[in-house]
């Protein structure tokens, strides 16, 4: 009998239920009204309003960083989960916005928990990063290769602003959100995500310039090219399409159907987006948990800070269905259920 021969098959390790056990959220105290965009760019708070559903967003003091944010809104979940940094394996940061091309975020976040046992890792895949993120730390739990994972979403947007440009700077807030996975007897959990994306209309949604591909330099700073640009028209689009498809599949997926969900949390990017994918899956809008009106877009961060809001608030009970759907440049999107 040869050597090969004489190895065993390979029997795949037995999964476990993940849950979010616990999150948290945070957003700086300085908010930058339509009120106040008025008089930085020719716009009306009539005009975003009515295009985006936008009241206002919180912006980020200067010297307050996106690990920052992120460490708070972490501290804030482990307060929830009566858990000790120590007690963390893992961090998973989402953000396109870090405080530095390296280290990672994630590492700054560990400093400033003083969580030492952790690994760390970034995660980069703009407004759809957390759920990519939630993704791959329920693996890491479901697999029993670690037990409690932190997954963060953040985002300084106002770093990356043409503040002369408004067809984007009203669009964008700062913030961050947190959520703790661990293995749990609940009936299902987390469920595995629906990923997705398209490299090839990356230009749409992007910000070009500070890279390797266009790396800094006067003309870069001059051009505004360090700055978020949009195809409005296109990114609301492929945003409603792919969402939309996203989240049917997630449904089809678990055997679920919409009337089954009692909240529906999606990237909270614009109201109208919202509206149009609604229309789409056939859910009435008072089934969304929208927050966009006081915090307008914070990318990675949008999502959890949404789902830490609808729980503390009681928009969602314990055992309900939750379904969450998002998109972002790259483009990217996602969609998963999950039993609250």
């Amino acid at each position: 009998m040869t050597a090969a021969a004489q190895l065993k098959p390979v029997v795949a390790a037995p999964t476990r239920t993940v849950s979010i056990v616990a999150s948290g959220a945070y957003v700086p105290p300085g908010i930058r009204t339509n009120a106040d965009l008025e008089k930085m760019v020719d716009t009306s708070d009539e005009w975003i309003y009515s295009r985006t559903g936008i009241r206002e967003r919180h912006i980020a003091e200067d010297h307050e960083a996106t690990s920052d944010m992120a460490a708070e809104a972490a501290r804030r979940a482990l307060a929830d989960a009566h858990l000790g940094p120590d007690q963390i394996d893992l961090i998973l940061v989402a953000t396109c916005t870090p405080d530095m091309t390296f280290p990672s975020t994630a590492c700054f976040v560990q400093q400033q928990l003083g969580a030492t046992h952790a690994a760390c890792l970034d995660l980069s895949a703009a407004c759809a990063g957390f759920l990519y993120a939630l993704d791959v730390g329920r693996q890491y739990v479901a697999s029993g290769q670690l037990n409690t994972v932190l997954v963060i979403g953040a985002e300084k947007m106002s770093t990356v602003m043409d503040w002369t440009d408004r067809t984007t700077c009203v669009l964008f807030g700062d913030g961050a959100g947190a959520a703790i996975l661990q293995a749990t007897d609940a009936s299902h959990g987390v469920w595995p995500a629906v990923l997705g994306a398209d490299g090839s209309l990356n230009k749409l949604l992007a910000i070009p310039g500070g890279g390797s591909r266009e790396p800094f330099s006067q003309q870069v700073l001059d051009d505004k090219r360090h700055c978020l640009k949009m195809a409005g028209r296109e990114v609301f689009k492929h945003a409603v399409t792919n969402m939309a498809a996203a989240a049917q599949e997630a449904l089809q997926r678990s055997g679920a159907c919409i009337e089954d969900v009692a909240c529906i949390i999606p990237h909270q990017a614009n109201a109208r987006i919202i509206q149009a994918i609604g229309q789409r899956i056939g859910a009435p809008i008072e089934q969304f948990y929208l927050n966009v009106d006081r915090y307008g877009n914070t990318s990675a961060a949008s999502v959890i800070m949404a789902l830490d809001e609808a729980a503390r608030n009681g928009r969602i009970q314990r055992g309900d269905l939750v379904l969450l759907v998002v998109f972002g440049g790259g483009f990217t999107w996602a969609a998963t259920l999950l039993e609250w």
